[in-house]
């Protein structure tokens, strides 16, 4: 076999972050520089999208958009095969120990990484979410919107990221939590004139 046509696995060596990250934990910077090595276009969001942009709190998996065409999707998909990626059954982060070797690794397409749904997956200890593609614009701001409101930041020497805006990352975070896409309503009152 033509090791040219295996995908990068994940490279769990310590990386020498950059100054200001240095609050960022090994496990995801390793996940990023995968993501990178494997050549799939996204952005991020979520809790490492949050501690990127300063949240020195925030913790959790990494949280991707990826960009919705078709060779990117086979780029991850390829990627998440070669890391025997697992789904974490209950969704939350290293909530199930021991469940890795109880469930099959994934087998995900091209065609299911286009689907609406969202995937948490892990690979040992690395943990990242997929999240989906809103069927009919019900869920989610589209990739070139997030790609055009977002921030590349150089996290470490060899690792450089687009982060989603605060506001896709607060998005994001309240699809997850609720399943559902915030909504903004505008109700104007009519106001009676004055009378002298």
């Amino acid at each position: 076999m033509l090791l040219r046509n295996q995908a990068p696995k994940i490279d769990s060596r310590p990386a020498i972050t950059a100054q200001g990250f240095e609050h960022l934990s090994h496990t995801a910077i390793a996940v990023l520089r995968w993501l990178n090595a494997n050549r799939v276009d996204y952005v991020l969001v979520g809790p490492v999208a949050r501690a990127i942009r300063g949240d020195s709190h925030a913790a959790g998996p990494v949280a991707i958009v990826p960009a919705p065409y078709g060779r990117n999707f086979e780029r991850l998909a390829r990627a998440v095969s070669s890391a025997h990626a697992r789904v974490r059954p209950d969704g939350g982060p290293g909530r199930a120990e021991g469940f890795a070797a109880d469930t099959p690794p994934v087998r995900l397409t091209a065609e299911k990484l286009a689907s609406a749904q969202r995937w948490t997956l892990r690979s040992g200890e690395h943990e990242f979410d997929i999240e989906g593609h809103p069927d009919g614009g019900s869920g989610g701001t589209s990739y070139q919107e997030l790609l055009y409101e977002a921030t590349r930041f150089r996290v470490a020497p060899e690792v450089s990221v687009e982060v989603a805006a605060p506001e896709d990352i607060e998005h994001y975070d309240h699809l997850r939590r609720t399943g559902t896409a915030p909504e903004i309503r505008v109700s104007r009152g009519v106001r009676e004139p004055e009378l002298p």
